[in-house]
């Protein structure tokens, strides 16, 4: 299945990036004050990897000063990324995990190892919001314990705090996955991002 739009049309161009020699510290500052949960790292234009917000909490449970880590010390160096020539489709099913078994939120968007966009699932679903079903097929979801908790929250609904409440299914504000989100003072969140916000 073809969509006919192809990555290069709706990358997003204006990507967030930092050099391998920055500090962590100022990683954690660049994603707060772009609103973004990743960064690419590249030198000249040259992709050299990837940090998440999980490698800097990573880096912060073992207690570790960030002003002094270098980003190319905890960054992601094996990337999967894709040409802007390809298909949105075969690009969801990359970020789906469908060829590899690891869902991704993003993926840089490469020519001969040369960063030149990103591509998220934001990007591709504003275009072609019909590939929802797709976007939301491979996510991993706890079954079991989740259709407890949600019976559960169910029946208790009136008179819970707006947080303990799942409200809907759609995209987490916060990390951009699609799944049960829950409202936390106003801000739809998944159940992850849910339990990290509730441990600040």
């Amino acid at each position: 299945m073809k969509i006919g739009v192809k990555v290069g049309d709706v990358m997003t161009r204006d990507f967030v990036s930092v050099t391998p020699d920055n500090s962590v510290a100022d990683c954690s500052k660049e994603m707060i004050k772009n609103k973004v949960g990743s960064l690419i790292v590249k030198e000249n234009q040259h992709l050299m990897g990837i940090i998440t917000e999980g490698d800097i909490i990573r880096a912060i449970a073992k207690k570790k000063d960030l002003s002094m880590i270098k980003a190319r010390e905890i960054m992601s160096k094996k990337v999967l990324t894709i040409p802007p020539s390809e298909d949105i489709y075969d690009a969801l099913l990359k970020m789906r995990g469908k060829m590899t078994g690891k869902s991704l939120r993003w993926l840089p968007v490469v020519i001969k190892g040369n960063v030149i966009g990103m591509l998220t699932l934001k990007d591709i679903l504003r275009i072609e919001p019909s590939l929802f079903e797709i976007a939301t097929k491979y996510t991993p979801i706890k079954e079991e314990s989740e259709k407890i908790k949600l019976i559960a929250l169910r029946k208790k609904r009136k008179g819970l705090a707006s947080g303990d409440v799942w409200s809907k299914e759609g995209e987490c504000e916060e990390c951009g996955l699609y799944g049960i989100l829950y409202d936390i003072e106003g801000r739809m969140l998944c159940e992850e991002c849910r339990e990290e916000e509730e441990k600040e």
